[in-house]
């Protein structure tokens, strides 16, 4: 059974759109790069559509231009790339292809096949919104900026569902972007207001 895991950066107040504002590059460093790295390191990329023109817009000239992220570049090139559109797709970017049929008919095919090891995505919201739902995603990585970013795209919307989440493991880095992993939790904490009264300092 394969993995799947989805990464994406956050400012403090949710915000997952690097594009919004000034608070994901001045906190990039090589601790975040080797970590985002990993999270990289799949059989299958999954994207949702803008993701993913975001990818193909810049990673094939950066695999073409032969600096330092060229061999990431090229990792990602390689790669199987599985696009999550209603719309009808033309690509350029090798080894892409669009989604046919149900998201999560399609994942649950994919992820029981036995020669796909992991499956990642990196943004992606309304797609790993879709997969934390369906029950088919196995972590959650989340980079923690020490910034707001005032407005945009953030991962949980205000109308959804409650999801509950554990936490596998958390890493600061020097810049004081936290590095967070989540796994959902089947079976969360209860409690009320007055089991946290009890809980507090009596006089």
């Amino acid at each position: 059974m394969a993995t799947i895991t989805a990464s994406l950066f956050t400012a403090l107040d949710g915000v997952v759109d690097p594009g919004v504002g000034n608070w994901h590059f001045p906190y990039f460093n090589d601790e975040m790069g080797a970590a985002v790295d990993r999270t990289h390191d799949a059989d299958v990329m999954l994207f949702g559509r803008v993701t993913y023109d975001s990818f193909a817009g810049a990673w094939p000239d950066r695999e073409a231009a032969g600096e330092e992220d060229a061999p990431m570049a090229k990792r990602l090139g390689d790669m199987r790339k599985i696009v999550a559109s209603r719309s009808p797709l033309h690509f350029t970017w090798r080894n892409s292809e669009q989604l046919q049929g149900d998201l999560v008919e399609v994942v649950t095919k994919l992820k029981a096949d036995p020669d796909v090891r992991r499956i990642a995505l990196s943004g992606s919201v309304s797609v790993v919104r879709q997969l934390l739902d369906a029950g088919l995603l196995d972590e959650l990585h989340l980079f923690v900026h020490p910034a707001t970013a005032g407005s945009g795209l953030r991962l949980f919307e205000d109308d959804g569902p409650a999801r509950h989440l554990r936490l596998v493991s958390a890493q600061p880095f020097g810049s004081g972007v936290v590095y967070l992993v989540y796994a959902p939790d089947p079976d969360p904490p209860t409690g009320s207001y007055e089991d946290a009264r009890e809980m507090l300092p009596q006089d």
